[in-house]
């Protein structure tokens, strides 16, 4: 299978090239950002007038999975009409592209179309209800893609890993913190379903292989606090928990609000594929474990941005 990547600049589509290219012939499509990776890339800007088709035409994929988005959602609160353009408009785009050749299309997109106003765990019928930017342009983005190509995977995730530039997720923002041992908060009411990015490339790409269709919850089976997560990632480090502060995310200066109660049930998903998601201990493991094989060095050696001495 050919398999087009977009946004394989970021944490979630490089992971997801990464473990497709182990089975699939893979191309990532980026910005600039990436060199020397193991699969076949393009820059290219898909906001561009005829890109989308262009691109489409030229590498003849036989599946799509839109990765690339403005997902800094501080950012998207400052910039809502570029939160719009890549995070409602592109999906668009690319789902019109894809249902008119007849190409299978996983488009990803967030639990923080959720706005935690409800007890949980929420389902995929469950009224989303944005508090932010970032939300609403991507729960118009999955509206518009399901309206689009009904056949089309669209899939609500949140993850962790290892990033291009080290520094992206938030088990990342933990480990460096604590390691150079700065003390860092953790939000106690803020609870989320975070997953490993290559567990859930694995179960994207089995979805596509299974020929899935529709909306799904793809994220950990088990919700936890921001700041039960931190101390979880300290205590598989060996690192100083105690430097993680609780804190009330009511007392945060973020420019954008964040949803208090992000727990999505994966019921729908789990039945699906005929098997329970991997739990968040075994996730974690093999982040600890790509860590001491090297793999967030090799990540970080495709970014084009050489880090200073």
């Amino acid at each position: 299978m050919k398999v087009l990547i977009t946004g394989v600049s970021g944490l979630l589509g490089l992971n997801v090239a990464l473990e497709a290219a182990a089975r699939h012939d893979v191309v990532g499509v980026h910005r600039g950002r990436i060199r020397s990776a193991p699969f076949e890339t393009l820059e290219s800007d898909l906001l561009r007038a005829d890109a989308v088709e262009r691109l489409l035409d030229s590498v003849r994929p036989d599946c799509v999975i839109h990765c690339a988005a403005l997902a800094d959602v501080d950012r998207c609160e400052v910039e809502p009409e570029q939160a719009r353009e890549l995070n409602t408009e592109l999906p668009d785009m690319i789902a019109r592209a894809c249902r008119a050749r007849s190409i299978n299309l996983v488009h990803i997109s967030t639990d923080a179309v959720f706005g935690g106003d409800g007890a949980g765990p929420y389902t995929e019928d469950d009224v989303p209800r944005p508090v932010n930017v970032y939300g609403a342009t991507k729960l118009r983005g999955e509206r518009a893609v399901l309206a689009a190509f009904p056949e089309a995977i669209v899939a609500r995730v949140n993850f962790y890993g290892w990033s291009l530039s080290g520094d992206r997720s938030l088990a990342e923002f933990f480990i460096n913190n604590l390691r150079a041992g700065n003390p860092v908060l953790g939000f106690t009411d803020v609870v989320f379903c975070p997953m490993l990015a290559n567990q859930l490339a694995r179960l994207v790409l089995e979805m596509v292989e299974k020929r899935l269709a529709g909306l799904f919850h793809v994220v950990g089976p088990e919700p936890m606090s921001k700041y039960e997560f931190g101390v979880a990632v300290a205590r598989r480090w060996g690192l100083d928990a105690g430097r993680i502060s609780p804190r009330s995310v009511a007392a945060s200066d973020l420019a954008a609000p964040r949803t208090r109660n992000l727990h999505l049930s994966t019921h729908k998903l789990s039945t699906a594929l005929g098997t329970p998601l991997p739990a968040f201990s075994t996730g974690l493991d093999e982040f600890y474990a790509q860590s001491l094989q090297g793999y967030p060095q090799m990540i970080r050696g495709f970014s084009t941005v050489e880090e200073e001495a």
